[in-house]
C-alpha cells in the first residue's frame, strides 16, 4: 500500500519475482476486467468496484497453488482483503518532496498532485491499513531514494524476521512543521 507514485507496482513486481509469488496489481485488474462502477470525471479515473474486487481477489486467492504467497498492489488493498486473510501489510513511504518531483513528471494535474501530497502527509494509507488490520500486520517502509530491488530487498528482511516490522515511525507532518512548510502541502485543505 501507499499513495500513487511510491512505488508499489515496481516494488511489487520485484518482490514477486524474489518469492517467486503471484502479483495482483488492483489497478490494472480493475481495468482488464471492468470492475469498475462509473468514472470520476473530475479526477480522469476509473471507480473501482471494490465489492466486485474484493469477490475476484478472494477467487484468486482461492484458485492459486496451496502455499503460494500472494502480494496484492494498490492504495485501496486493504478495501478488497480482510484481516484474516492479509498476512503483512507493507505501506510504502515517500518523502513528500521526491513524490512531489515524480508526480510532476508523470505529467499529473496540480489538484491531483495536492490530493495525493496531503494524503501523504498525513499518513492516510498507514491509518487505513492499520484500520483493516491492525498494528501487528503492519509495516512501513521509508522508500525516498531507493530503488524498487532494495525496497524489495528490505521487505524480505522483514518477512524473514531479520529485520523488525514497524509502524508509525515516519513523520513527514512533524518534520514538514518543524521545517516551517507544512502549508506548502496542507495549503486549501
Amino acid at each position: 500500500m501507499g499513495t500513487p507514485c511510491v512505488g508499489k507496482t515496481a516494488v511489487s513486481a520485484q518482490l514477486a519475482k524474489k518469492l517467486r509469488a503471484v502479483h495482483v496489481d488492483l489497478g490494472e485488474l480493475v481495468t482488464k476486467e471492468k470492475l469498475t462502477s462509473g468514472r470520476d470525471r473530475q479526477r480522469g479515473t476509473l471507480i473501482a468496484d471494490r465489492a466486485k474486487l474484493a469477490a475476484r481477489v478472494k477467487q484468486i486467492i482461492e484458485e492459486s497453488p496451496a502455499r503460494k504467497d500472494i502480494i496484492i498492489d494498490s492504495h485501496y488493498a486493504t478495501d478488497v482483503i480482510n484481516s484474516e486473510t492479509a498476512t503483512k501489510v507493507f505501506v510504502l513511504r515517500r518523502h513528500p518532496d521526491e513524490l512531489r518531483q515524480v508526480m510532476m513528471e508523470r505529467g499529473w494535474q496540480d489538484q491531483k498532485i495536492r490530493e495525493n501530497l496531503a494524503a501523504e502527509v498525513l499518513d492516510v494509507c498507514l491509518f487505513d491499513a492499520i484500520k483493516a488490520v491492525g498494528t501487528e500486520k503492519v509495516c512501513e517502509i521509508n522508500v525516498t531514494s531507493k530503488g524498487p530491488e532494495e525496497v524489495a530487498q528490505e521487505i524480505i528482511q522483514v518477512l524473514a524476521g531479520r529485520e523488525s516490522c514497524t509502524s508509525g515511525n515516519i513523520d513527514w507532518l512533524g518534520k514538514l512543521e518543524s521545517q516551517g512548510r507544512l502549508d506548502e502541502y496542507l495549503k486549501g485543505f
